[in-house]
């Protein structure tokens, strides 16, 4: 057990603050077999020994496993293990990638980067001392490293960074849209308590006048047996009207349906069976209406039961307001797979005593409740210029929603908003209006492609990268050509020079040998007279790709003591 508690606590130790999965796990190992390949190709360019190779390979695995727990000492560690070991050259563009994202703070990230240019620059320069020319090695080196190593590591650092911005501001966003949304509902709320209080007091006051009036007319011993019954059937539409106006209240005042007092009659079912009560409230009224059923009955959903009740409502209504003394007929047909609801009210017998009231939106309201749940209705004039309106009303489930939906149909007016009670009771638990997150989410949060964007940057960065270090190259391979000719000679300028000529005579005929190619060769040679100062220069006839020939002229007290001509390895 304390084999495998090491082990684990290891592997957390490894992968640092990061969730390391199976899946990244393994996506290092492949990673880092694929540089440690690539390594063994470039150790045999190099022709570097089997030792070279065998710590390449260890060292590249070692620093991609290591470079999520310890990024900036896997940079510096890569850096100065390329400049001894070439098959580590291609794992610091990982490392410099890594480094930048992970690395906190701008200082940390730049004394990292820095002690990494050095020790690769330093153990570069001590490697190739007896080699290379320490001017090239220091300008090619810097130029890898900030190719290989910084613009991976800036890339990368934008890219993090650029992300974690766009995140914090979409979270930072999203919690504005909550906010928004839960202060707006407040308001809303606030607003139906308002409305609800203004209708309690007014249309409340204004019913219980008509009730307690209606009420004490009814019982005035003058009135016929015809005109009592009236006056009942008023009382009674007021009662009604008062329960309907209290349930109102509570819907929008708490989102409850306010209970009705025991000792008030309760209002009649507003639903299919409802429907005889209200043509014989008509028939009391003095109006001819006709109720027929055809098929079997059967059951209907709650929210299709309450529409078939507030269709001829509706239609009985109009018909009342548009075509006095008319006659009604209601059909109820119970077809396969829906309920037909059908009133059709001839042309008006009698003139209007007045202007008509109509907010000119139950129809409008019909049609929307047949909809939500799945079924229509129809409305227009008749052959014989009178009114029809008819509604099909599936039996099916009613859909998810529809109460929701319903509900806010009594916002338009006070018809529409009696109209939808039934359908708002079965919200009746909740205290204000449902709040979809997901769709708000949707609709009003700030699309953020970062990932997109953030690589597209990054490759940008890679791409000026590139761009700078071929301008760079190009401006120093000007500066060779241009310099060539002041450090190379041939093999009949070297043998035209003799031993103890003047040093002026001498330098009059040859070039100056300031370049760059000449710097250091001067050293690789055999040991100069004591006290002497030489001259290199490179032989413009050179046999061999990998070697330079090297003509020395070392001059004392004014006059050439010697000339050397020897190889140097490039």
């Amino acid at each position: 057990m304390d084999a495998e508690a090491r082990v684990r606590a290891g592997r957390e130790w490894l992968k640092g603050p990061e969730p390391w999965s199976r899946r990244m796990l393994a996506g290092d190992l492949a990673l880092a077999g694929l540089l440690a390949l690539l390594g063994l190709g470039v150790d045999e360019l190099s022709n570097s020994s089997g030792l070279k190779t065998v710590l390449g390979a260890v060292a590249v695995v070692a620093l991609v496993l290591l470079r999520r727990r310890l990024p900036a000492v896997t940079l510096v560690a890569g850096a100065a293990a390329s400049a001894l070991l070439p098959a580590v050259f291609l794992v610091t563009i990982v490392l410099g990638w890594s480094a930048g994202r992970r690395i906190v703070g701008v200082g940390r990230a730049l004394g990292a980067f820095v002690l990494a240019f050095l020790a690769s620059v330093g153990l570069t320069l001590v490697d190739q001392w007896a080699q290379m020319r320490p001017f090239l090695v220091i300008v090619f080196a810097t130029l890898l490293f900030l190719a290989a190593t910084v613009m991976p590591g800036l890339a990368s650092r934008y890219w993090h960074q650029r992300r974690t911005l766009l995140s914090a501001l979409q979270e930072r966003n999203d919690r504005l849209v909550r906010e928004r949304t839960m202060v707006a509902g407040q308001a809303r709320l606030r607003e139906r308590q308002r409305i609800a209080q203004d209708m309690h007091d007014s249309l409340g006051h204004q019913l219980a006048l008509i009730s307690v009036h209606t009420g004490a007319l009814e019982v005035d011993p003058a009135l016929t047996d015809r005109q009592r019954e009236a006056v009942g059937v008023l009382r009674q539409a007021s009662v009604a009207a008062m329960h309907e106006l209290r349930e109102v209240v509570g819907i929008l005042r708490d989102g409850v349906e306010a209970p009705a007092p025991a000792d008030e009659a309760q209002p009649a079912a507003r639903g299919v069976a409802g429907i005889a009560g209200i043509v014989e409230a008509a028939r009391a009224a003095g109006t001819d209406v006709r109720l027929g059923t055809a098929g079997r009955p059967r059951p209907l959903v709650a929210a299709c039961d309450h529409a078939a009740y507030r269709i001829v409502q509706e239609a009985l209504t109009n018909a009342y307001k548009h075509a006095p003394g008319s006659s009604i007929a209601v059909e109820l047909r119970y077809e396969d797979d829906s309920l037909v609801v059908e009133i059709a009210n001839g042309p008006a017998v009698e003139r209007g005593s007045g202007e008509v009231v109509s907010g000119g939106q139950g129809l409008t309201g019909l049609r929307e409740r047949a909809r939500l749940v799945g079924g229509m209705v129809h409305a227009g004039a008749t052959e014989d210029g009178g009114f029809r309106v008819a509604g099909v009303l599936p039996y099916g489930t009613e859909p998810a929603g529809a109460a929701d939906d319903a509900a806010g149909d009594f916002a338009d007016d006070f018809g529409q908003r009696s109209q939808a009670l039934s359908l708002a009771r079965e919200g009746a638990a909740r205290t204000a209006p449902p709040m979809d997150w997901a769709a708000l989410d949707r609709e009003l949060s700030v699309p953020v492609r970062t990932r997109a964007g953030g690589v597209a940057t990054g490759c940008g960065i890679a791409v000026a990268a590139v761009v700078l270090l071929v301008i760079v190259l190009g401006a120093g391979m000007v500066l060779l050509v241009s310099t060539a000719n002041q450090a190379m000679i041939s093999k009949a300028q070297y043998d035209d020079v003799h031993v103890g000529e003047s040093e002026q005579s001498v330098r009059r005929r040859l070039p100056d040998g300031d370049s760059v190619l000449t710097m250091g060769v001067d050293r690789k040679g055999p040991p100069p007279p004591a006290g002497s100062d030489c001259l290199a220069l490179l032989a413009v006839d050179s046999s061999e790709l990998t070697k330079d020939t090297v003509f020395r002229f070392c001059f004392l007290d004014g006059k050439l003591v010697e000339k050397q001509a020897y190889e140097v390895e490039q």
